[in-house]
């Protein structure tokens, strides 16, 4: 099950670590024609990071591509994205990232010293539609490398969704609230292993509209 991550020094640490190589990797991405920004996804930047028993920290990026629609190859966007991301961890003594379905997954990482929770880093690549969607790139693998499908999924309900964020968060018994189910989202989430359609951001996502309409959408 997960939990609240209390380690406040820890999570700085190994945050700015994971955030430095996600910032190496944007700049990178030049070299491929690749304008991209980075988003911290909505845990780490709330202090709403979680950890599972039985497993590390994972810091989890939005890679935001600028000119996703300019470049149009969804294949060889995943394909470069992967390469820029396994120089930059190189260049940090890190072992290649793994191509998952929706993500970048790169390898854990323990400190030397002090708390030993392991930590990595999951990079998923995302752009926004003309309505201001967000869409994550999918990778959908077949088995075969040549039928495997690339494709923009768009996540649902996610317009809006940095202006419900800013009518919730000061009052503090909304805020706690999207807190809490985000938490409870994600341990529901955990009970179902073959659900690979609910990372971090989109728990979060469905946290704060479903706060929103029960406590703020009423009134409006």
């Amino acid at each position: 099950m997960y939990h609240w991550v209390e380690d406040k020094d820890y999570l700085k640490r190994s945050y700015s670590v994971c955030a430095d190589i996600v910032n190496q990797l944007v700049q990178n991405l030049k070299n491929y024609g690749i304008e991209a920004k980075m988003n911290v996804v909505g845990s780490k930047g709330r202090n709403m990071m979680t950890k599972n028993a039985q497993e590390g920290v994972d810091y989890d990026f939005n890679l935001l591509i600028v000119n996703a629609d300019e470049l149009g190859d969804e294949r060889a966007l995943k394909t470069d994205a992967q390469k820029a991301f396994n120089e930059v961890l190189a260049n940090n003594g890190w072992g290649d990232c793994e191509d998952s379905t929706s993500a970048l997954t790169t390898e854990q990482r323990v400190f030397n010293k002090g708390n030993k929770t392991p930590f990595h880093i999951d990079v998923c690549i995302v752009k926004y539609d003309s309505y201001g969607r967000l869409q994550r790139l999918i990778h959908d693998k077949t088995g075969n490398v040549w039928f495997d499908r690339y494709y923009w999924n768009t996540v649902r309900n996610s317009e809006r969704l940095w202006e419900k964020e800013a009518t919730l968060k000061p009052h503090a018994d909304y805020w706690q609230l999207v807190r809490q189910t985000y938490l409870d989202k994600k341990n529901m989430y955990l009970q179902r292993p073959y659900d690979h359609s609910h990372p971090s951001f989109v728990c979060y996502i469905e946290a704060v509209n479903e706060v929103y309409y029960r406590c703020i959408g009423r009134w409006q």
